[in-house]
């Protein structure tokens, strides 16, 4: 709750505006009882006749009301009126504070009056001529009015106050006004009223929603923000640690959460404790004596939703992991669908995800089920409510201590209050995920990267860097390992030159590549950039020197045109040349779109040979000054791997090239090979040398290669001219064929059909 109050805390203006029209909201939604109680006490049942105080009344009237006042009084009540020029008076513009002090003035001397003009049968001539006699004091006739009063008892303000307005009425009808309009008026101006407050609820809510809405978009939208600039620059291990299904689930559903709650928040909830606190000060404006209904209605509300809460809380936190569950069973079905048509093991893997679907299906269920008994346990509650105010307002209204009105405006406020409490249940059903979501989210903003930039990176200029890499005594270790991947790995990769690396699978070739753009930060020993460690350089500056061609060709949803200018500024003459070297430019033009061809997502509508050559157009297109080749060409065909590589090598004579090879045919022109076992160098140099002084390169050679190549590859002074590269170059373009023209049976080289399935690391 904290944190997403945090998150709002980020839009204060429109929170702040959001507050004051919630305000004005439940001002005008808390008006609405009064007039509707008005209407029904004043309006129906007084004629309109809002207090016992005439807006009009004969000079006589006021006199004879003096004759029951006394001096002080009387002066007060004279300086409320003005005499008109029709010879009446008529009450000056009062408050309502000044309007209820005459009112309680004149209450009982209309009362008494009345009394003794109609039912004593006392001539108020009488009065008057017994007061200018002496026979009679104010005193004596004040006294009677007190001594009323008490006889009244309990009773006695009610029955003053409808007495008093009778008095009214009559002089109303003395005056000539007709009643009905006079209270039709009344009524027609309440009603007008509440109309009125009515619309500008509506336009506050409205307004509300537009705003909340707003900021609850603009929340959600730069977390994802948020989320995504910190995972881009997440490194391999930081990934590793959360998983990209997690990590897309947090992007997506856990932040979905959060806006939902944030609009109900500023919605509901800051609206809930606004009427509730705005009920309860109107509520005891009532003087109804019914207050203890309202900490009753409270208390169970409050018990019900703790009980709950506590119930289903641990189950709400355990419902973000089984989706983050579900959802990883989901992503690598969906990725490995056809591994698993292969081995027939749909049905496995159907069990497999029944399981994820069934576990979070029945934390739903009982998180669900348990509260689904809160509408109708609060609904009981209201009707219960309900009740009790009827059952004990019908007895204040039959005693005379209430008015109908009153006790129809006291239930009205009570559904109000018992509702801010319903709001508030209803959102803390969501609360608990929303937290939890929260947390997963901060977790993500809050994680510090394990591969960061100098405080003062080296910046030299662009054409200062030649893009010699050098590895010395190099060693690292994976976060959790028990033992280093690659350990000791020393060698420099010239501008000009290229460097492969091969050896057996696992033996860490592609984990000494990524160390290069760092992808993973070296345990030990450092790695150089044209001399610079590269961890004193930033980030951007080293990977804006790579061009890099992943192990697994990686495509974006696009255009073929898109993925390749993916590299930068990129012009079409540099596309469509990057394409060419790539080998790419045949089956472009062939496709009736070309380069504006569609690339689905993940590149699944070209096949596994044309998407690693759209990866190295990519990086050729970028013209670096290092390359990086990840086992880039084990998709291509011998005779495509020939063409590529020669005119790739036209194309990189000023840039370091390092190459991560399966097979050896792809890197028999390689100026320096490296050979790894077991996370060691095993061997350094070229393929003649390697082939006189390391037994495992010459293990790998033997495995892949055919005697007659092996010959090929190693003749020092080749006859009917060319070199050893080119020869072998040539036979694997054009292997011998029999008089059929087939390929000659056993001149298949060795592990071509490994390279045709795209072998990798």
């Amino acid at each position: 709750m904290g944190k997403i109050l945090k998150y709002l805390g980020e839009h204060k203006s429109a929170v702040f505006a959001i507050f004051l029209l919630l305000i004005v909201q439940a001002y005008c939604d808390l008006s609405l009882p009064q007039y509707m109680s008005d209407i029904v006490d004043i309006g129906i049942q007084q004629s309109g006749i809002e207090y016992a105080v005439p807006d009009e009344m004969r000079k006589e009237t006021l006199e004879n009301l003096c004759l029951f006042l006394s001096n002080e009084d009387a002066g007060t009540l004279k300086a409320s009126y003005q005499e008109s020029s029709e010879g009446t008076y008529k009450l000056k513009v009062q408050s309502r504070e000044e309007m209820q002090g005459l009112e309680e003035l004149l209450g009982m001397p209309m009362v008494v009056m009345s009394s003794m003009a109609q039912e004593q049968g006392m001539d108020l001539d009488t009065i008057k001529a017994l007061l200018d006699s002496g026979q009679m004091t104010t005193e004596q006739i004040l006294q009677k009015e007190e001594e009323a009063r008490e006889n009244m008892g309990d009773m006695g303000d009610s029955i003053i106050s409808q007495r008093a307005r009778l008095v009214v009425r009559q002089e109303y009808e003395a005056l000539g006004y007709h009643m009905e309009d006079y209270q039709n008026h009344y009524m027609l101006c309440t009603g007008g009223k509440m109309l009125a407050m009515s619309v500008v609820m509506m336009l506050a809510s409205i307004l509300v929603g537009l705003l909340a809405s707003r900021v609850s978009a603009k929340l959600g939208m730069d977390l994802r923000g948020r989320v995504f600039k910190k995972v881009v620059g997440f490194s391999n291990n930081e990934i590793e640690q959360f998983s990209t299904a997690s990590l897309i689930t947090r992007s997506t559903n856990d932040i979905q959460q959060i806006q939902m709650v944030a609009v109900l928040l500023l919605r509901m909830i800051m609206y809930a404790p606004i009427i509730g606190i705005g009920g309860v000060l109107k509520v005891a404006g009532t003087k109804t004596g019914m207050g203890w209904i309202i900490g009753v209605a409270v208390g169970s509300i409050i018990l019900l939703v703790g009980v709950l809460m506590s119930v289903t809380m641990p189950k709400f936190k355990k419902m973000q992991t089984l989706v983050d569950r579900l959802n990883l069973v989901s992503r690598e079905i969906l990725t490995g669908v056809s591994v698993i048509r292969a081995f027939s093991r749909e049905k496995f893997e159907e069990k497999r995800f029944e399981g994820a679907n069934r576990d979070l299906m029945k934390t739903q269920l009982f998180t669900s089920r348990v509260m689904s008994m809160m509408m109708p346990a609060m609904m009981l509650i209201m009707n219960a409510i309900t009740v009790m105010i009827v059952w004990f307002g019908a007895q204040g209204v039959d005693l005379g201590n209430l008015q109908v009105g009153d006790m129809m405006a006291f239930i009205t406020y009570t559904m109000q209050i018992v509702m801010a409490f319903l709001m508030i249940t209803m959102v803390s059903v969501m609360l608990p995920r929303a937290g939890v979501a929260a947390n997963r989210i901060e977790e993500v903003i809050q994680t510090k990267e394990t591969i960061c930039d100098p405080s003062n990176p080296v910046e030299n200029l662009e054409d200062q860097w030649k893009g010699e890499v050098a590895f010395e005594d190099v060693s690292f270790r994976y976060p959790g390992a028990q033992e280093d991947a690659v350990c000791h790995i020393s060698f420099t990769a010239k501008p000009g030159k290229t460097t492969a690396i091969i050896g057996s699978t696992g033996c860490g070739k592609s984990t000494v590549l990524n160390l290069i753009p760092r992808f993973y930060d070296v345990t030990a020993g450092k790695i150089t950039m044209d001399g610079v460690d590269i961890r004193k350089m930033s980030q951007k500056k080293l990977r804006d020197l790579i061009g890099y061609v992943p192990q697994k060709g990686m495509l974006f949803s696009g255009t073929i045109a898109s993925n390749i200018q993916f590299a930068g500024n990129v012009t079409e003459a540099q596309m469509e040349e990057a394409a060419e070297i790539a080998q790419a430019k045949a089956f472009i033009s062939e496709k009736e779109e070309q380069f504006e061809s569609p690339i689905s997502q993940g590149g699944t509508n070209v096949s596994g040979g044309q998407k690693q050559r759209l990866s190295i157009a990519r990086a050729i297109a970028k013209n670096p000054k290092v390359f990086l080749f990840d086992d880039s060409f084990s998709a291509l065909d011998y005779k495509t791997d020939v063409v590529l590589r020669k005119a790739l090598q036209e194309k990189t004579g000023n840039s370091s090239v390092i190459i991560v090879a399966q097979r050896i045919s792809t890197i028999l022109h390689a100026d320096q090979i490296i050979v790894l076992e077991d996370g060691r160098i095993a061997g350094k140099g070229t393929h003649e040398e390697l082939m006189d002084t390391c037994e495992t390169y010459q293990e790998i050679a033997k495995s892949q290669l055919s005697e007659q190549e092996l010959k090929t590859s190693t003749r020092k002074d080749p006859k009917d001219g060319g070199n050893q590269e080119e020869a072998g170059q040539e036979w694997r373009a054009n292997p011998p064929k029999d008089a059929k023209g087939f390929q000659k049976q056993g001149e298949i080289p060795k592990g071509q059909e490994k390279a045709d399935r795209g072998g990798a690391d």
